[in-house]
């Protein structure tokens, strides 16, 4: 959608840079509008589209009606499939407040905030920056609150620092300066639906921890809930979440609110449609050479890799029976009695009902009635359901629980085929001063989608390789090193998707294993020091299923 010329108000002098004489959020709007947003990988807030929002409010509208009269309780999720089909994967978990992508277990936290209706969501007004390649990043919804009301009170230049930004933003200019480098940034104003009228202003959650697979190592109490909880910048630096140059590869990270477009799985009465992959799983290719040069000119120690064409991980593929009955049989005892009042967390159905797939996915071993309990985690399913979600995805002889996430069998991805690259140098990162530098370099070239992959046959493309990360020479560092090859031969660390902060679709995108790809600023979140990276990311590879017990394999 164009975004909106005029973003300048008023031809006088420049108005002071503070924050404008209202606070933003307490206009004197008689309606309220309900904003619903998502938690990315750098801790900012990114606003769902008006008409994802006007969904989710409606069904939990429905949903308490419902409650009254009946006396049960709030809609447990909310499948996003409904309200925008490229959201197919992703469903909304209420109690906790947290959107989980149902084909990659990906968790992020959610939340809801309500502003008047004449504000910049009551009017459907998103502010944006352009990003590191080009394309538009969305601010906060307060944020993009706070800059309406500077500019339709004649404000030339505003001030971000009251809500936790180190920026300046100049409407006449049309850009954002970062208050310490200088570093500028276009900005523009887009048009887009309004946001949801609603009546209730009561938050629906009080603090359930955040299950994000990020800050489990960091909190058990309950949820971080400022934007830095995914880095350690401290609150004032807050050009932590915006790359100050524009060479960073990492910023094409695909990251949970835009899947890639994968065909839906359609006919189901509930209609969460799942995504469609295949079932051919490639192994990869090529093996690791030997030790890059340091780029300071010091010699590099050799740490070499062999990957064999035919890896540990496809022949055991090749011995696990896949057959989608099979799989699901393995892994779930059936129950001769279905919970009464529990529903199926795939279809929405009640589980005491027919599946909601059993038009569009016929079994001739399992009955549409059938309700399974996975044998480990213990959570329910119609067994119709687990056996239309396993077939719409990687058919690798593996299943992950919807509700909590537990992997059964071995987890394998859709990365294409390339080279992984290793390499040791004395230099030490900020924070580590005590070891010198692992060096990975990533190769992948464009090629032609295979069967697993989103369109099959087409082109994709790779951006931004070779792709250069980082990780300390210490005990911990070399650990996750060889965990990272273990997901490097499962195929884990990439896929192919569509990138979101380009929008481009059919390219090589992050598999959300994070990477720290600069050495000595963190200003972007990607680099150090950062204390609580080697933690992080040894929870992410265990959310794919890679551990120590994986070592040695």
């Amino acid at each position: 959608m164009a975004a909106a010329q005029g973003a300048g108000g008023g031809s006088g002098s420049a108005a002071p840079s503070g924050p404008p004489a209202s606070a933003p959020g307490h206009g004197s709007g008689s309606t309220a509008v309900a904003v619903w947003e998502w938690q990315d990988e750098f801790g900012r807030w990114r606003p769902y589209r008006g008409n994802v929002c006007s969904y989710i409010e409606q069904v939990i509208q429905a949903s308490q009606q419902k409650g009254r009269r009946s006396g049960s309780g709030l809609v447990s999720s909310i499948p996003l499939g409904h309200a925008d089909p490229a959201l197919a994967p992703y469903v909304i978990d209420i109690p906790s407040l947290t959107q989980f992508r149902q084909d990659t277990g990906t968790m992020r936290a959610v939340r809801r905030h309500v502003f008047p209706g004449d504000s910049a969501a009551g009017q459907g007004v998103v502010w944006e920056w352009q990003n590191d390649e080009g394309g538009w990043s969305p601010y906060e919804m307060n944020v993009c609150v706070f800059l309406e009301q500077a500019r339709a009170t004649n404000h030339q230049r505003v001030d971000l620092g009251p809500l936790g930004y180190n920026y300046e933003v100049d409407f006449v200019a049309q850009v954002q300066t970062n208050k310490s480098t200088r570093f500028r940034r276009s900005v523009q104003r887009r048009l887009d639906a309004p946001y949801p009228v609603t009546t209730s202003t009561t938050p629906l959650h009080t603090g359930v921890g955040c299950s994000c697979q990020q800050c489990w190592p960091n909190s058990g109490t309950g949820p971080i809930t400022t934007r830095y909880r995914h880095s350690t910048n401290s609150p004032n630096s807050a050009t932590a979440h915006q790359v100050p140059g524009r060479t960073a590869s990492v910023s094409s990270s695909n990251v949970g609110f835009v899947p890639y477009n994968k065909p839906a799985l359609t006919g189901a009465r509930s209609t969460p449609r799942l995504n469609a992959q295949s079932t051919l799983v490639l192994a990869q290719t090529g093996s690791l050479s030997a030790a890059l040069a340091a780029s300071n000119g010091v010699s590099a120690q050799a740490l070499p890799v062999k990957m064999s064409k035919s890896s540990r991980v496809s022949q055991a593929l090749a011995a696990t029976p896949t057959e989608p009955e099979s799989v699901v049989k393995k892994y779930l005892e059936e129950l001769k009695g279905a919970p009464a009042d529990e529903d199926c967390m795939i279809c929405m159905e009640k589980l005491s009902s027919p599946s909601g797939y059993s038009d569009s996915c016929p079994s001739s071993s399992i009955r549409p009635e059938a309700v399974g309990r996975l044998r480990s985690c213990q959570h329910s399913f119609h067994l119709l359901c687990v056996l239309a979600m396993y077939s719409n995805g990687n058919k690798d002889g593996s299943l992950q629980c919807p509700s909590c996430k537990t992997i059964y069998g071995e987890k394998t991805g859709t990365q294409p085929k390339g080279k992984m690259e290793i390499s040791t140098f004395p230099q030490s990162l900020p924070g580590h001063k005590d070891c010198g530098t692992i060096r990975i370099v990533y190769h992948i070239s464009r090629g032609i989608q295979g069967p697993e992959h989103p369109n099959p046959g087409m082109p994709y493309t790779a951006r931004g390789f070779p792709r250069y990360c980082y990780l300390p020479d210490n005990e911990k560092g070399r650990k996750v090193l060889e965990l990272l090859k273990v997901a490097w031969k499962r195929r884990l660390i990439f896929t192919v998707g569509t990138s979101n902060t380009t929008g481009e679709s059919n390219t090589v995108v992050w598999n959300e294993i994070h990477h720290k790809t600069e050495m000595d600023s963190n200003l972007s979140g990607h680099g150090y020091p950062d204390p609580n990276y080697l933690d992080n990311v040894l929870a992410e590879l265990a959310a794919q299923g890679v551990t120590e017990d994986c070592l040695g394999q």
